[in-house]
């Protein structure tokens, strides 16, 4: 801008002031220059977005940093009087750094001419009280600026600065030091209280605005995570106005929503607050949140609340109170009855503790996401914490349990991946207890018949191959391949993320019914077999069966069944699943004759057995055949019946995308109907539905017949 901001010479009254805003932008940080060679170019290394803007923001008004050392800052300034850029070091003696409880970063350097400065910039909810009674001249004006900032939607910090002398640094230096070299446990409290005492009687110098741009797809992921009846908390440490924008924006506000709002902006604690009586004042704001919740509660509960829907915002100082252990509880109970919860200037450890009371208080699986290392807290609390890798750093991604890179990846997570992977758990860990309980049970029978005499009805190779070769590998496919409904159905019916949600698929009726058929395959194997084979012919010698032929029967039919289930069972056939499938019942076969050939020493009973005993024998194959079908067939008509009459939401979406009901269009428009999810209270669908509700009432009104 080469340098027309400061005006024709040094005629500018607030020149000064101006130097000193753009100079402590250019120092009062912890980013790092790098130049490159070629162009010569310096671009920096910081720690969060903001920063590196209010340094490039510094460059490009005429302050521009492009040296770091450990002890120094070299900045070049632009000199209105030559019109040129004098390069200028800062010594830099200590850094104050930002933390959550302190919300704000100092430097103290020391300039060319000798004088010692203290740089500070911070949330306007620390730095307003920290000013100087004679620099509070345009306070007001840069208020009002900040909530105009605020209302934009822009995230807001305040800069302010004042001259130590040297007496007063040489104390500050000393106790600083020994605290920052203090071993103790409340060493960090230590250094704290040392920059309280220090970062006092600061003139301000005015107030910076960073856009804080929604990414693209928030408000349609918003949405679908809404109809899919996902309740959702934002928790940001940006100021109220600006989160209340945020929310518009991103549709978890819509006008016609009630707002009750939980802050301490009230006169009586405004007034006790300048007064600096500390308990007087944790006394009158903790009484004045209580009363708030409880009128808020009041309001939901009355006549009027249940046709309305209402928001929660409250504020980080307010926070702090609703969440100790006489009052969180009542925070939750007002919180679960809004439709949106927005918490801002919530510190990290303040994101943490929200999650954890939703996580105890609700018995519900939380969800948290984030983009920055004051979100960490609230990752690891969660559930399931999913990082965004981003311009805010890798902080959160690391902590995480699932890294995205933008924020709508997560409709595609939870909708396609997330209910896949809980289809794939749920019916594998299923079949596993269907498969060994089947198996199992068909023992202990034998065991009961034969009166427990410790002699197993199987050979005891066909006991360990039974999970290794011949039922495995399909259940392993299904864990891995297995989709029920295609992933642009999932994102187009956000409602079958419920059967998750509802645990529609694991449930206790769901795990008995599986366990239940594995008894009843059990009971249908054993009892046919030893009915069908006893007390007959077996083969044209005129021989009975005896324990071998019977179990080489039953394993038989065990093995089929139990893969044949798994056919019916899967809903996405690949040619792996196919290919497996067939693979272990012809490994049955082969098993039979390669280990019947072995010498009997080796085989025991199942030496020659299927070669001149099972093979030969019509009532063999009849016998596995009518078995298998009998352990089938009332799965297959449990399920027929589900799927036409009680069908899931996944049945549903299955039979749409067959197309086999393309010529019942009534049955068509049925199913739809049933898969839309009732009107929710977020989501631009939520906003549209308002709109169309008002404009309906509207035309009510006007038709309605005027009488005099």
């Amino acid at each position: 801008m080469k340098g027309l901001w400061m005006g024709t010479g040094s005629t500018n009254p607030k020149l000064a002031s101006l130097k000193n805003f753009f100079r402590l932008l250019a120092i009062c940080h912890t980013a790092i220059p790098d130049v490159d060679e070629e162009t010569g170019k310096i671009s920096y290394e910081a720690e969060s977005p903001d920063e590196a803007a209010f340094v490039i923001a510094a460059r490009e008004i005429g302050f521009e940093f492009y040296k770091r050392t450990q002890t120094s800052v070299a900045v070049r300034e632009y000199d209105p009087k030559t019109g040129r850029k004098v390069e200028r070091v800062y010594t830099v003696l200590n850094v104050l750094e930002f933390n959550s409880a302190r919300k704000r970063m100092s430097v103290i350097v020391r300039n060319e001419e000798g004088k010692l400065l203290l740089l500070c910039k911070g949330a306007d909810s620390v730095m307003f009280e920290r000013l100087a009674k004679s620099s509070r001249g345009f306070e007001e004006e840069t208020k009002n600026h900040v909530n105009d900032y605020a209302d934009s939607g822009l995230r807001t910090l305040i800069l302010a600065y004042r001259e130590l002398d040297e007496e007063e640094y040489k104390i500050f230096n000393h106790k600083f030091t020994e605290a920052k070299n203090s071993v103790n446990a409340d060493r960090e409290a230590l250094i704290d209280d040392m920059a309280e005492k220090v970062e006092r009687n600061l003139i301000l110098l005015g107030a910076t605005a960073v856009e804080d741009k929604l990414q693209e797809g928030v408000p349609a992921c918003i949405d679908k995570l809404a109809q899919a009846g996902i309740k959702m908390w934002v928790l940001t440490g940006d100021k109220m106005e600006t989160a209340i924008n945020i929310g518009f924006s991103c549709c978890l506000l819509r006008q016609g929503m009630k707002q009750i709002i939980i802050n301490l902006e009230t006169p009586d604690i405004l007034s006790l607050e300048k007064t600096g009586n500390k308990d007087a004042i944790a006394k009158a704001s903790k009484d004045s949140v209580l009363r708030q919740i409880t009128d808020g509660k009041a309001l939901i509960t009355g006549p009027s609340g249940t046709a309305e829907t209402f928001a929660l915002i409250i504020d980080g100082k307010s926070l702090a109170y609703a969440l100790e252990d006489d009052m969180k509880h009542l925070l939750l109970e007002l919180a679960m009855s809004c439709a949106s919860v927005i918490c801002c200037r919530s510190s990290p450890k303040q994101k943490a503790l929200v999650t954890r009371l939703v996580k105890s208080g609700t018995k519900k699986t939380t969800l948290a996401i984030g983009d920055g290392a004051n979100d960490v807290g609230m990752l690891q609390e969660a559930d399931i914490g999913v990082g965004i890798s981003g311009v805010e750093g890798m902080q959160a991604a690391m902590a995480s349990d699932v890294a995205i890179a933008q924020f709508r990846y997560l409709e595609r997570l939870l909708f396609v991946h997330g209910h896949w992977c809980y289809r794939r758990l749920s019916s594998m860990i299923c079949y596993f207890f269907y498969k060994n309980i089947a198996f199992g049970f068909s023992i202990w029978l034998y065991e009961a018949y034969t009166s427990f005499s410790a002699q197993s009805v199987y050979n005891d190779w066909f006991l360990s191959f039974y999970n290794v070769f011949f039922t495995a590998l399909p259940v392993a496919a299904l864990g891995i391949f297995e989709q029920d409904v295609s992933a642009a159905s999932c994102l187009k019916y956000p409602l079958l993320y419920q059967e998750g949600m509802k645990n529609l698929l694991f449930g206790w009726r769901r795990v008995l019914h599986w366990l239940g058929n594995g008894f009843y395959t059990a009971i249908v194997v054993f009892f046919f077999c030893s009915t069908a084979l006893q007390h007959q012919a077996f083969n044209p010698d005129g021989k009975t069966v005896g324990m071998d032929v019977l179990g080489g029967t039953m394993y038989t039919c065990i093995v089929w069944a139990v893969n044949l289930q798994m056919a019916m069972t899967v809903c996405y056939f690949t040619k792996i699943q196919r290919g497996l499938i067939i693979y272990c019942l012809c490994m049955l076969y082969l098993f039979f004759l390669a280990f019947g050939s072995l010498s009997p020493s080796m085989s025991t009973t199942a030496y020659k057995l299927f070669a001149e005993a099972l093979a030969p024998a019509a009532s063999y194959w009849f016998t596995v055949i009518f078995v298998i079908i009998a352990a089938l067939l009332p799965f297959f008509a449990y399920s027929a019946i589900e799927t036409r009459f009680f069908p899931m939401y996944h049945q549903m979406i299955q039979r749409l995308e067959s197309g086999r009901h393309d010529d019942d269009p009534e049955y068509c428009d049925m199913m739809r109907q049933k898969l839309l999810q009732p009107p929710t209270s977020v989501g631009f669908s939520a906003r549209l539905a308002a709109r169309a509700n008002k404009l309906r009432r509207k035309n009510k009104n006007q038709n309605q017949p005027q009488y005099s």
